[in-house]
C-alpha cells in the first residue's frame, strides 16, 4: 500500500474526509452488509455470538470505491490497516512475517452479495525465507511449514503477480511424478523446499520480479489484488448472470491464519479444514451435512483438487471437534434463523470458524426449507414466502428422466444440483461457450471446475466433474445458477487435454458424444435419456393430490408455499391463452380468467384464406359474404372459451395482426406471377391479388395498418368480432353459464379511435341484447402499448373501462427497438458492456417504460377511479416485474398457462416485500 507523503499528489492517496476505512471483527455485525461485505459482517457476528473466530479486521467496501474510481487508495487507509494490524500483532503476541515466530495472515474478498470463487484470496501472508524457518521450529514440522510457503508463492504469484497458474500446477505435478506419488501430502519437507525454489524462479521469469519477502508489502499487494479482482471478466460475468449490481465493490479481511494443514504432535493429532451445512443443500433435508479434508487448508475443500470425506466422519476422526462443531451449527441456524453454510478449520484440535453465510441452495431445498422453517415456529408465513422465488418455482417445474426407461448408466457421483440436463460432452468452456452459441446443447466435463470456467457453466445445460463434493466450486456455483451438476464421479477418467472420458469397462466418450447426467441422482449416462413431467407439474395439472400417497414432500412444501402467498397476494393472476385446451390448463394452473385472448392467433389455417378475401375484397359484396363466413366460426371458438372460464373475465382482443401475417408473400406471389408470364400460361387471379398486395405493402407493418386502424380501416371486421362475443355470451346464458366477457380494442393511440369504435360496439351489443332477450354486461377497454396512449390516459379512460398495458409493444415503441431484429443483432453485446442488466423485453424498465405504466395508471384512474388495470405483456410472468406491477397498484397480471404457479408466487412475495408501496 502506497506511503501518503504527500495527500495532495493523485497517485499516493485518494482523500476522503472523515470516512472510518476499517472495523475490528468486534465492531461489526450482520446487518453492515453493505459496508463490510458478506464475510466480514458475518465473521463478526459470530465474534459478537463468542464462536471461535481468528482475530482480524475488514477494509470497507467504500475504500474499494475510491480506489476502482480514482486509481488510488484512501489516503487514511494505510494507517488505519496499520493501527489495526499493530492491535493484531499485540493481540496475537508476534508481529507479521516475525523471523523467529512470524504472525501470517489471509487476505479475502467478501462482497455483499456471495460470489463464490469469483474473486481472490490469498492465504499465509507473512512467509518469507527468513520467517519460514521460524514457522518450522515454532511449529515442530518443516513439512508443514514448506508446504504452508509453496502456497503462498503460487496463490500470490497467480493472484497478485498474474502468473499462470498452470505453470506452478505444472511443477507440483512433476514433483509427485519424481518421487512417485499421485497426492502432494505425500511430498516431504526436502521435496517442498526445492519446490519453493523452482516457484520462486517461475515469479521471476513471469513477472519480472522476485518474490516479495517484505511482509507488508505482501499484505499490501494482495489488498490491492482484491480490489482489483472486483473487476474481473469472471467477476463482472458472473454478477451479469446473478443481477448482482456493478458498483458495490467488496471488502477485504484481513484475518490471523489457523493452520489445517499443521501436522500432529505428540500431545495432540493433526487438522482439516471442512465445510459444513445446518441442512442439505440439495434436499433441504436436515442433518449432517459437508466435506472434510485432513491436513489441508480452507481453499482446498472448494477448489475440488482432492476428494473430501463426508462430514460424518469426522466425528470418528476428531470427535471432539465435531461435537462442538455440531453445537455452533446449531447456534448460527437459531440465529439466523435459515439454512448456514460454514467454513472451518481445525488446528491440532482446535476448532476455528472461518466463515458463514445463508447458504445457497437448490430449488427443492429452498421449498423445503421454509416451510420447516415455519413448523419449528422460526418464521412466519410472510418470512417463508421471502426465502422462496418464483425462479425457483419455474426450475422445479421442468422435466426429470424417466425411471422407467431403457438406459445405459456409466457413472454415478455425488448429486450436487438437482434436474435432468441431456449434451454433447465438452471438455473446456471455450468449446461449450462457441458450440452453446451454435445452437448445441452441452454438457461441461471437467475433473474440477474453477472461476475461469464460469462462462463455459453458463452456456452449457449441466455439469459434469469427476472431483469434488457438494461444496466444490462446481456445486456451489452450480446451484446458485439453478445448472443441473453432478460432481466427484471418480470412476469416469476425464482427459481434458485429448478432449475425452473413459468410463468403467474402457468405453470412451468423445467430444461430441451425447451424455445424460442426474443431478437428483447423481446418475451419469450415454446417449439421450428420454424425460417425463416434474411432479410440481404433475401436481398443478391436478393429477397429483399433496395428500396422496405418490406425493413426494416436494409437492406438499410447492403447496403449502403457493397456499401462503394465495393468501397474501392481491394481485390477480390472469392467463394469456387462445383457446379452450390452453384455457382449461391455465384454469387448472389457478388462473383468476384470461387477461389476453389473441383473436388472430383463431384466424390460422384453413380460415386464414377467409381475412386474406376480405382484407382484399374489392367491393361490399365481398366484404360481407367473407364477414358471413367468418362470424359463425368465431362464435364458435368464444363459446368454448366462455364454457371453460365459466365465472372468471376473459378479456378478448380484437384482431391486431400486422396485415402481412394475412397477406401472400410478396417475392412468392412475383415468382408465381413471372413463371406463369414466361410460360403464357393464365395468372389473371395472382396477377390480381399481386397488384393487392403491392398497394398494402408496408415497409414496417408493426407500425402500420393493425390494431384499431384496421378496424376502422375495413369496415364491419371489428363489428364482426364484437357480434360474435355478444352473441357467444348470450348462448352461454341461455344455457345457465356465467360468461365475463371484456373486449379489448388494440393499439389506440387518441381517445378518438376508441370512441368510434365503442359506439359501434354498444350497437350491436345492444342489437344482439335486443334479439336473444338477454342483458349482457360486456366491458370494452384499451390495451395501452403506445407512448402517446400512456401520455394521454386520463383522455382515453374517460371511453374505456379498463386498461390493459401491452408491455411487449409499449417496450418496443419505448426504447425505439424492432424486437425481432435488435434481440438477434445487437443484445448481447449490450449485455455483455452492462447497458443492460437483463433485457427490457424479459424484465419491465422500470425508469422507461415502467415510468408510462406508472403515470398512465395514475391518470386514468384520476379520471375513472374504477377503472380496472392489467398487464398482458410476458412481463407479467417475470417474478420481477411482477413486484413492479403490484407497487403501482394494477388489478391483475396475465401471462402464459405455464408461468400462472410463478405469478401467483411473486405476486404473494410482492405483497409481504412491497408493503407501502402499493400505489393505488
Amino acid at each position: 500500500m502506497s506511503e501518503n507523503r504527500d495527500p495532495h499528489v493523485g497517485q499516493q492517496g485518494h482523500s476522503v474526509e472523515g470516512v472510518k476505512f476499517v472495523y475490528d471483527f468486534t465492531e461489526g455485525n450482520k446487518d453492515l452488509k453493505d459496508l463490510l461485505g458478506g464475510k466480514g459482517a458475518n465473521l463478526a457476528e459470530m465474534t459478537n455470538l463468542g464462536l471461535p473466530v481468528p482475530p482480524g479486521f475488514t477494509i470497507t467496501t467504500e475504500a474499494c470505491k475510491v480506489y476502482l474510481e480514482s486509481g488510488t487508495e484512501p489516503a487514511a487507509l494505510r494507517d488505519e490497516v496499520s493501527a489495526h494490524l499493530d492491535a493484531l500483532e499485540a493481540a496475537m503476541g508476534k508481529k507479521l512475517g516475525q523471523p523467529d515466530n512470524p504472525l501470517l495472515v489471509s487476505v479475502r474478498s467478501g462482497a455483499k452479495f456471495s460470489m463464490p470463487g469469483m474473486m481472490d484470496t490469498v492465504l499465509n501472508i507473512g512467509l518469507s525465507d527468513k520467517s519460514v524457518q521460524g514457522l518450522a521450529k515454532q511449529a515442530g514440522d518443516d513439512r508443514f511449514a514448506w508446504d504452508s510457503y509453496r502456497r503462498l508463492i503460487q496463490m500470490f504469484g497467480k493472484t497478485v503477480l498474474g502468473v499462470d497458474g498452470e505453470l506452478f500446477e505444472d511443477a507440483l505435478d512433476a514433483a509427485k511424478a519424481a518421487k512417485k506419488v499421485t497426492v502432494d501430502t505425500e511430498l516431504e519437507a526436502a521435496d517442498l523446499k526445492k519446490l519453493v525454489t523452482k516457484f520462486k524462479k517461475i515469479v521471476k521469469t513471469e513477472a519480472g520480479r522476485d518474490f516479495p519477502q517484505d511482509p507488508r508489502e505482501q499484505m499490501d499487494l494482495a489488498i490491492h489484488a482484491v480490489f482489483d479482482s472486483w473487476n474481473t471478466d469472471r467477476a463482472k460475468l458472473y454478477r451479469r448472470q446473478e443481477r448482482i449490481p456493478h458498483d458495490l465493490g467488496t471488502a477485504v479481511n484481513v484475518c490471523s491464519m489457523v493452520f489445517g494443514n499443521l501436522g500432529p504432535t505428540e500431545t495432540s493429532r493433526g487438522g482439516g479444514t471442512g465445510v459444513a451445512f445446518t441442512r442439505d443443500p440439495a434436499s433441504g433435508h436436515q442433518g449432517v451435512y459437508g466435506d472434510y479434508l485432513e491436513n489441508a487448508q480452507g481453499e482446498d475443500v472448494v477448489a475440488g483438487i482432492r476428494n473430501t470425506v463426508p462430514l460424518a466422519e469426522l466425528e470418528q476422526i476428531d470427535k471432539k471437534s465435531y461435537d462442538q462443531l455440531m453445537q455452533i451449527m446449531e447456534t448460527l441456524e437459531n440465529h439466523y434463523k435459515d439454512l448456514c453454510d460454514i467454513e472451518f478449520t481445525i488446528e491440532r484440535g482446535q476448532l476455528w470458524m472461518l466463515q458463514t453465510r445463508v447458504g445457497k441452495r437448490t430449488a427443492g431445498a429452498a421449498f423445503r426449507i421454509a416451510t420447516q422453517l415455519v413448523d419449528q415456529g422460526l418464521i412466519d408465513e410472510a418470512e417463508a414466502l421471502t426465502r422462496v422465488t418464483g425462479a425457483q418455482l419455474a426450475q422445479l417445474m421442468f422435466p426429470r428422466f424417466d425411471e422407467d426407461a431403457k438406459v445405459e448408466r456409466v457413472g454415478r457421483g455425488i448429486a450436487a444440483s438437482p434436474g435432468a440436463a441431456v449434451g454433447k460432452a465438452v471438455f473446456d468452456s471455450y468449446t461449450a461457450v462457441k458450440w452453446s452459441r451454435s445452437g448445441e446443447k452441452v454438457i461441461l466435463v471437467r475433473r474440477e471446475t474453477n472461476p475461469d470456467d464460469l462462462d463455459g457453466m453458463i452456456a452449457a445445460e449441466g455439469i459434469l466433474t469427476s472431483r469434488g463434493g457438494k461444496t466444490s466450486h462446481a456445486a456451489v456455483v452450480a446451484r446458485g445458477m439453478g445448472k443441473t451438476c453432478v460432481c466427484g464421479a471418480e470412476e469416469l477418467e476425464v482427459d481434458t487435454k485429448r478432449r475425452r472420458m473413459t468410463v468403467p469397462g474402457g468405453h470412451v466418450v468423445e467430444e461430441g458424444d451425447l451424455i445424460s447426467i442426474d443431478g437428483s441422482t447423481g446418475k451419469v449416462y450415454l446417449g439421450e435419456v428420454p424425460v417425463v413431467p416434474s411432479p410440481v407439474v404433475e401436481y398443478f395439472e391436478g393429477r397429483m393430490h399433496p395428500g396422496a400417497d405418490d406425493a413426494d414432500e416436494l409437492v406438499e412444501a410447492v403447496h403449502r408455499m403457493m397456499a401462503f402467498a394465495d393468501r397474501k397476494r392481491r394481485l390477480r393472476v390472469r392467463a394469456n391463452a387462445d383457446n379452450a385446451e390452453d384455457a382449461l390448463r391455465a384454469r387448472r394452473f389457478g388462473a383468476q380468467g384470461i387477461g389476453l385472448c389473441r383473436t388472430e392467433h383463431m384466424f390460422l389455417g384453413d380460415r386464414r384464406e377467409l381475412v386474406e378475401r376480405l382484407i382484399l375484397a374489392d367491393t361490399q359484396d365481398e366484404r360481407e359474404e367473407s364477414l358471413k363466413a367468418l362470424l359463425p366460426l368465431q362464435r364458435k371458438d368464444f363459446v368454448e372459451l366462455f364454457e371453460g372460464m365459466d365465472g372468471l373475465p376473459v378479456t378478448v382482443r380484437l384482431l391486431d395482426p400486422p396485415l402481412h401475417e394475412f397477406l401472400p408473400d410478396i417475392t412468392e406471389l412475383s415468382v408465381r406471377v413471372a413463371l406463369a408470364e414466361s410460360r403464357q400460361e393464365p395468372h389473371e387471379n395472382d396477377l390480381r391479388l399481386l397488384q393487392a398486395v403491392h398497394r398494402l405493402h408496408e415497409q414496417n407493418p408493426m407500425l402500420g395498418l393493425r390494431g384499431v386502424r384496421l378496424g376502422l380501416v375495413i369496415p364491419g371486421l371489428f363489428t364482426m368480432q364484437v357480434r360474435a362475443i355478444a352473441e357467444a355470451a348470450a348462448e352461454r346464458r341461455a344455457a345457465k353459464g356465467d360468461p365475463r366477457a371484456e373486449i379489448m380494442i388494440p393499439l389506440v393511440g387518441t381517445v378518438q379511435e376508441l370512441e368510434i369504435v365503442r359506439e359501434e360496439a354498444d350497437k350491436v351489443i345492444a342489437e344482439v341484447e335486443e334479439a336473444t332477450g338477454t342483458k349482457l354486461k360486456l366491458a370494452i377497454g384499451t390495451m395501452i402499448e403506445l407512448p402517446r396512449a400512456a401520455l394521454t390516459a386520463s383522455q382515453i379512460a374517460e371511453a374505456a373501462q379498463f386498461f390493459s398495458f401491452g408491455t411487449n409493444d409499449l417496450t418496443q415503441t419505448v426504447w425505439g427497438f424492432s424486437r425481432d431484429d435488435v434481440e438477434a443483432s445487437f443484445f448481447t453485446a449490450y449485455l455483455e458492456k452492462g447497458i443492460f442488466g437483463v433485457s427490457p423485453f424479459e424484465t419491465i424498465d422500470r425508469d422507461g417504460v415502467g415510468s408510462l405504466v406508472k403515470l398512465a395508471a395514475e391518470a386514468g384512474r384520476a379520471t375513472r377511479p374504477d377503472l380496472k388495470l392489467g398487464v398482458c405483456g410476458e412481463h407479467g410472468g417475470d417474478p420481477e416485474s411482477v413486484h413492479f406491477f403490484h407497487e403501482v397498484g394494477l388489478d391483475y397480471v396475465s401471462c402464459s398457462p405455464f408461468r400462472i404457479p410463478v405469478a401467483r408466487l411473486e405476486a404473494g412475495r410482492a405483497a409481504v416485500t412491497s408493503k407501502g408501496s402499493d400505489h393505488r
